[in-house]
């Protein structure tokens, strides 16, 4: 099972404690929010973006995190650290490409948890699934309310091979020297809801 740190709808501090917050679906605001993503190689040298929220949703239950989802825009990837334009429109085209996130046949993923136990530090451990491509597979991440219930933010990290993305992977290719590519991929997440979770 991949592990994510500090994962989904993340940032989020601690409302819940001094609140009752009102029931029901809240949306994500998917053009305020922002997702950035983070590769590395075997030789330590990284690129870095981000890659825009297609829409989400929070449900709550009085104080308690309920469920959620967010949909992910495969093709608004973006790269931010190379400044050679044909150079980045080539790293940006391969991602794109089959032999990482087929956006052409694949262009959403999504992040999707039924099942949020609350901790004492306010935050929640959450079991859900990832999808990419044609893949899912079950994931667990620590979730947390911001304290205004305006916002949310996260880091996770994932292995891309658990969902069958094996280009430039040590597992499976053998003698790539300094082109291997790292299996972890680093996503932190920013996500600004359409309406705060208020207080009744």
């Amino acid at each position: 099972m991949i592990s994510f740190k500090q994962c989904v709808y993340g940032g989020l501090t601690s409302l819940l404690f001094a609140s009752q917050l009102i029931a029901g679906a809240i949306d994500v605001d998917s053009k305020a929010s922002s997702i950035q993503w983070k590769g590395s190689k075997i030789t330590g040298a990284e690129h870095h973006g981000t890659i825009g929220v297609k829409q989400g949703q929070i449900t709550m239950d009085g104080k308690k995190l309920v469920s959620g989802k967010i949909v992910v825009d495969m093709n608004s990837v973006v790269n931010l650290d190379l400044t050679d334009k044909e150079y980045n429109q080539k790293l940006v085209t391969h991602l794109k490409s089959e032999d990482f996130f087929d956006v052409a046949k694949f262009p959403e993923a999504d992040i999707e948890f039924k099942n949020a136990d609350i901790q004492k530090d306010g935050s929640y451990k959450i079991k859900g699934q990832m999808k990419i491509k044609s893949e899912t597979h079950p994931v667990e991440f620590i979730a947390k309310l911001s304290a205004d219930g305006k916002s949310a933010e996260t880091e996770l990290t994932f292995d891309r091979t658990t969902w069958n993305i094996r280009y430039g992977s040590g597992k499976f290719f053998k003698n790539l020297g300094d082109k291997v590519i790292s299996d972890k991929i680093n996503l932190k997440i920013n996500l600004v809801l359409s309406a705060a979770a208020k207080t009744r």
